[in-house]
């Protein structure tokens, strides 16, 4: 599996996906999918075009996806860790800061992929990264923002309550804060530098940030979570597993880690 069949798969979801976006059962919930979170129609059809693609890759196969859970394609292989939606409230509610996000390992672990795409379903942005070769955004290298100064920090409050007060030492010291909603499209745009440092202080789930963990390392970056701790032995699957710091630079990582663990 290359790219470029991932990119193909992104043009399909940005085409196909324009009509439901208005539709009037938007908000209907289809029930509950296999990451725990609600279903709606937009992440059932984000996931069957995104399912249609990778068989039509005629690879054997294994998607670990947040709706549908494991499914192996001809009797299963290298996994694939899909999104079809980050960022799926935002999408029901109008908001228009939404994605879907891809990544592929050989092996079991974040630590092991190799490959990884996440598409804004917005306006279109791809950004793709591939192992020891790069993080690109539209097809040109992209790089973290390399000083440490926190212009702007972005944040995923789950339990709002526990979490900001959590994290607020490290908000404090920003220009700008931005709650966006979608972890993949967080760590992509932090891969282009346009956010200094995002942090999730509630466990996330791998495939919330398997595409963009890559991202973040190809294009210069540090993730961890929010102790230091390396997330590369984060398992790909289901559960939720780590809470996450990513940074452009090691400085900006140093200064958000001694904020966050003093607080404590």
């Amino acid at each position: 599996m290359k790219i470029e069949d991932i990119r193909k798969i992104g043009r399909g979801l940005l085409r196909d996906l324009s009509d439901i976006r208005t539709s009037p059962d938007m908000k209907v919930s289809l029930g509950t999918g296999a990451g725990g979170d609600k279903t709606f129609p937009i992440d059932r059809k984000a996931e069957e075009i995104i399912i249609s693609g990778l068989e039509a890759v005629k690879e054997p196969l294994t998607i670990i996806s947040e709706e549908s859970g494991v499914i192996d394609i001809n009797g299963g292989g290298r996994r694939v860790v899909v999104d079809p939606i980050d960022g799926s409230r935002n999408a029901i509610l109008g908001i228009p800061f939404y994605c879907a996000s891809i990544a592929a390992a050989d092996g079991y672990n974040i630590g092991d992929i190799d490959l990884s795409y996440v598409i804004n379903l917005i306006n279109g942005d791809e950004f793709w990264a591939e192992r020891d070769a790069g993080a690109f955004l539209n097809g040109e290298k992209i790089h973290t923002q390399m000083d440490d100064e926190f212009y702007l920090i972005a944040y995923e409050a789950q339990t709002p309550g526990k979490d900001i007060m959590g994290i607020t030492p490290l908000l404090s010291r920003a220009r700008k804060t931005r709650c966006l909603g979608a972890t993949a499209l967080d760590l992509a745009y932090l891969s282009a530098g346009a956010i200094s440092v995002f942090v999730s202080p509630s466990p996330s789930r791998s495939f919330d940030f398997a595409g963009g963990w890559l991202l973040v390392k190809e294009a210069g970056g540090i993730i961890t979570d929010t102790e230091g701790n390396d997330v590369g032995n984060v398992n790909l699957g289901l559960r939720r597993s780590s809470p996450l710091l990513a940074s452009g630079s090691r400085w900006l990582h140093q200064k958000a880690l001694e904020l966050l663990l003093k607080k404590r």
